[in-house]
């Protein structure tokens, strides 16, 4: 492996341990997988979106249905003053109604949704881009704590969501290394901020993702419990 991270990577500074309220199902892993998306949803509701040229990831562009302000912006919400919660549908929320109602119909509180569309990448490349979440800057210590969803929306049974947890260092630890297929429908939870995550992406097209930010909390770990998959990665 030509790239790892070291302790001058900006991922190392943010927090880990805080009061937020966590959902317990991620405790132990960091990660929940769920089951396969219910929903059949019509490629036209992310092919038709307006998509931005923002790099997270790898050689990605973004297409926002929600954000701080309800504007076409993939900046963190802290860039208007919020947490990454309290999210506003977009324009492109009209074009996505499948989408938009999966996201209402988990309960919780919401923060960024959008897609992404990540061009091939194989494994030295995606490890140049991982990376911790910084989803809870601004959060107040008496509220609960941001995690990321991800439904897979076109099929890459042989992609993978790479994950890796702290070692004592601050850094990844190898041993701790969890791969997450990602087949069309293929549905997680991670807790982005916790764990070391990057897409390896050995397909010859994009890859297209909903990911949304949710607030830890019993409206959110109700849900997840009602769409555990029988399996574990």
């Amino acid at each position: 492996m030509s790239f790892w991270p070291t302790q001058d990577h900006w991922s190392v500074e943010i927090p880990l341990h805080t009061p937020h309220l966590r959902v317990d199902a991620l405790n132990d892993t960091g990660f929940v997988q769920l089951s396969d998306m219910p929903t059949d949803v019509p490629s036209s509701e992310w092919e038709s979106l307006e998509y931005m040229d923002w790099k997270s990831g790898g050689d990605t562009n973004f297409a926002p249905i929600a954000s701080a302000d309800g504007e076409l912006d993939c900046r963190g919400f802290w860039d208007k003053g919020k947490t990454d919660k309290d999210a506003l549908w977009t324009s492109n929320a009209e074009i996505a109604p499948t989408l938009r109602e999966y996201v209402d119909g988990v309960g919780a509180n919401f923060g960024r949704v959008r897609i992404i569309k990540l061009e091939p990448q194989d494994r030295e490349v995606a490890m140049r881009s991982i990376h911790r979440d910084d989803n809870n800057r601004f959060n107040p210590d008496d509220e609960g704590w941001v995690v990321r969803s991800w439904v897979e929306l076109t099929d890459n049974p042989d992609s993978y969501m790479l994950l890796m947890d702290n070692g004592p260092d601050g850094l990844p630890d190898p041993a701790t290394e969890r791969r997450v297929p990602l087949p069309k429908g293929a549905r997680f939870v991670v807790d982005t901020q916790r764990l070391w995550h990057v897409v390896v992406h050995n397909g010859d097209s994009p890859r297209y993702a909903l990911i949304t930010s949710f607030e830890s909390g019993p409206a959110l770990a109700s849900w997840i419990d009602s769409q555990r998959a029988t399996a574990t990665v």
